[in-house]
C-alpha cells in the first residue's frame, strides 16, 4: 500500500485531516514573539472565514501533499522507517509541501487567503519544516505499512 492509497478510505482521510488540523493549531499556538503574533493573527483571520475552513482546506490539499511526499515516503520505506526518514529530512519535505500549497494558492479566488499567504510565505518554511515530524507521525499512525 502506497502512502497515497491510505487516503482512499474516507474514515482514514477524515482522521488524518483532523490530526493535521490539530497539529497546525498546536504549531501556531506555540509560536512566540512578533512573528508568532503575526502568524496567530493571520491564522485567526483565515479560520474566521468559516469554522470548517482549515479542515476543509487540509482535506482539499492533503491528497496532493501526500502524492508529492510519496517519493520521500518510498525512500524511507527502503531505508526501513518512513516516519524517521521524513522526520530527518524536514527541509526537503517542507519544500515539497510548500510547492503544493504555492500552486494551490496561485489558483485560489479567495483574496483574503491569497494575501495572507503571500505575507507569511517567506517566513513559514521553518514552521513547516518544524511540523514535518508531527506530520510524519500522523501519516505513520494511519499507514499499515509503517507500523
Amino acid at each position: 500500500m502506497g502512502l497515497s492509497e491510505l487516503l482512499s478510505d474516507p474514515a482514514v482521510k477524515a482522521s488524518v485531516v483532523d490530526d493535521c488540523a490539530s497539529l497546525i493549531d498546536r504549531q501556531v499556538a506555540a509560536k512566540g514573539g512578533f512573528g508568532g503574533m503575526a502568524l496567530k493573527t493571520t491564522y485567526g483571520l483565515v479560520k474566521g472565514v468559516g469554522a470548517g475552513y482549515i479542515p476543509g482546506a487540509i482535506g482539499r490539499v492533503l491528497p496532493e501533499v501526500v502524492g508529492a511526499l510519496e517519493p520521500m515516503w518510498a525512500e524511507g520505506m527502503q531505508a526501513g522507517d518512513p516516519v524517521a526518514y521524513l522526520s530527518q529530512n524536514p527541509v526537503q519535505a517542507a519544500d515539497v509541501i510548500l510547492g503544493v500549497t504555492d500552486s494551490r494558492i496561485a489558483k485560489s479566488n479567495n483574496g483574503l487567503v491569497k494575501s495572507s499567504y503571500a505575507k507569511l510565505r517567506q517566513s513559514v518554511k521553518d514552521d513547516v519544516a518544524g511540523a514535518v515530524p508531527g506530520l510524519a507521525e500522523i501519516l505513520g499512525a494511519h499507514s499499515p505499512v509503517a507500523k
